[in-house]
């Protein structure tokens, strides 16, 4: 039996990030819409649907 191959977290965070590409996309869009005035909570909606899928990717491998 061989010992588990350890993983790097930035390769997980990399092989999570990979699997949300359309809400990047979206959250992004967002952001560019109006770019000169970004402030705090700005597309907040978005980004929670972002990272969202980011914990829900991360945790799944």
């Amino acid at each position: 039996m061989q010992p588990a191959k350890p993983t790097r977290p930035i390769q997980k965070f990399a092989a999570a990030a990979s699997q949300c590409t359309a809400e990047a996309a979206i959250y992004g869009k967002c952001i560019m819409a109006d770019y000169n005035s970004v402030h705090k909570d700005k597309c907040a909606a978005e980004f929670m649907k972002l990272k969202e899928c980011y914990l829900k990717a991360y945790k799944s491998k």
